[in-house]
């Protein structure tokens, strides 16, 4: 039996000419001296640079718990800076009153809202305590296991249960 000499391998494949033919991998070793890691994870090497360290978990890590933004800034650099950020952003926050139905109205309550209000039987100045409250009374009542046979407790329930969910969520989002 004659092997073909081209064929290095014997039958066993290990000996054989391993990943010949795949293409070499680049790899990048993390930037920490003297870490020879694989660096998955890049950071700024300052602020408002698109220069970055390459490190690996553990130096990247490391490199986040003592990272300040403001490194290199007076005080009234950063306070600068810091006021400009919050500046253009407020126009996101005050956006934020869309998620809640749409447009406010002069008690600064949303369509969405005042119909929670409404189906709690609630006025819409209440604390999130006669909130809860209530809504624990009518989800007793509605509740499928106590209404027994009213084919509209299912319905109520669920309704009670969405103004709720919609004042709880508000309330704990509002500053």
């Amino acid at each position: 039996m004659s092997m073909d000499p081209s064929l290095k391998s014997f039958g066993f494949p290990r000996w054989g000419g391993y990943g010949k033919d795949t293409d070499t991998v680049s790899v990048r070793t993390c930037d920490f001296r003297g870490c020879m890691n694989k660096a998955d994870f890049p950071a700024p090497k300052s602020p408002q640079s698109s220069e970055r360290w390459h490190f690996c978990q553990t130096h990247a890590a490391e490199y986040n718990r003592n990272w300040n933004f403001f490194e290199g800034m007076t005080d009234d650099e950063a306070k600068r800076y810091e006021k400009e950020e919050s500046r253009t952003s407020e126009g996101f926050t005050r956006a934020g009153t869309y998620d809640w139905g749409g447009a406010t109205d002069a008690d600064g309550l949303s369509r969405t809202e005042r119909a929670a209000f409404n189906t709690l039987e609630l006025e819409p100045d209440a604390t999130q305590a006669e909130i809860k409250s209530q809504f624990r009374k009518l989800a007793k009542k509605y509740h499928p296991d106590r209404a027994g046979d009213d084919p509209t407790a299912i319905e109520s329930f669920q309704a009670v249960q969405m103004a709720y969910d919609l004042l709880k969520v508000k309330e704990a989002t509002s500053f």
